[in-house]
């Protein structure tokens, strides 16, 4: 697959500068479905300076184009087969609208099982168990940032769930694992949302505090979610495909027009007046020109 420059986030506008798109997750409080939010209730900060909202658009209806990639480590406990239901059905409840590709993680690499289609049904069918092998995903990380790389920007929202351990063989114990962190900058630059959900590698003698550590350090720096239950393999995924349906059916377009002079990443905190929303997104995008 073609490699772009310029990642979908950034749609052209007028100018030599590039508008910035950024993909905001609406969040209600205790788990409930969120109000709408509205253009007026938002706030937006880049660095230590208040930045100029151009649109706020909910992304519902003809703006829902949705590409999301459900990516599986190959060194899972294959028992993870019996989530396969739970996800075959969250394939099923998705619209047309969404294209749904499937890959696992195996020595560094994201190998594509079924590319992005809507036709759920072929993706549900790719489903297979993984290797069950300790380890063969080399650094889960890695191979994110190579699923990344290889995937080509296009005009839609780009998602992606992970269901893995989180535990990295090359850098198992490290708060600054540099491969997570590079995985981190690839999405934000990109403007892809990284999900996960934590289930146990083959050998179930990983670290689990650290595996889950950096999944939901991935989440909280690309506007994703993390989620895990207790220490151990959930008994079902049901719950938390339906919070991360809520989550997809409640996401917005936010647009800035940076100044000429932006260009990198750059920290952003979006907030809202309304106090029955939480507003999850990017902890930092990034600026480009045109040249770049």
């Amino acid at each position: 697959m073609q490699n772009l420059l310029v990642p979908a986030a950034f749609l052209a506008l007028s100018g030599a500068a590039l508008g910035q798109n950024i993909v905001v997750t609406a969040e209600g409080r205790h788990g409930a479905p969120p109000p709408a939010v509205t253009k007026d209730e938002i706030t937006v900060d880049i660095g230590k300076h208040p930045a100029q909202v151009e649109e706020w658009t909910p992304l519902r209806g003809d703006r829902a184009a949705l590409d999301l990639y459900i990516v599986i480590d190959d060194g899972l406990d294959t028992e993870v087969g019996i989530q396969f239901k739970s996800l075959k059905s969250f394939f099923s409840d998705q619209p047309a609208s969404a294209r749904i590709g499937l890959a696992y993680l195996r020595n560094g690499e994201a190998l594509i099982a079924a590319p992005l289609t809507s036709d759920h049904e072929r993706v549900a069918a790719a489903l297979r168990l993984p290797l069950g092998t300790p380890g063969i995903s080399a650094s889960p990380y890695v191979s994110l940032s190579d699923l990344i790389k290889k995937w080509p920007a296009t005009g839609a929202r780009r998602e992606i769930l992970v269901i893995s351990s989180g535990v990295d063989p090359y850098d198992p114990a490290d708060p600054l694992n540099l491969y997570l962190l590079n995985t981190i900058e690839a999405a934000q630059r990109a403007g892809i949302l990284v999900h996960s959900i934590y289930y146990a590698g083959a050998d179930h003698r990983g670290r689990v505090n650290w595996g889950v550590n950096y999944l939901s350090e991935l989440g909280d720096a690309t506007g994703g979610e993390a989620y895990w239950q207790g220490s151990g393999s959930p008994v079902l995924f049901d719950s938390f495909l339906k919070d991360f349906n809520q989550r997809l059916n409640n996401q917005y377009l936010l647009t800035l027009t940076p100044a000429d002079s932006k260009r990198g990443l750059e920290p952003i905190r979006i907030m809202s007046t309304n106090s029955q929303v939480s507003l999850l997104a990017p902890k930092q995008i990034w600026f480009a020109r045109q040249a770049d």
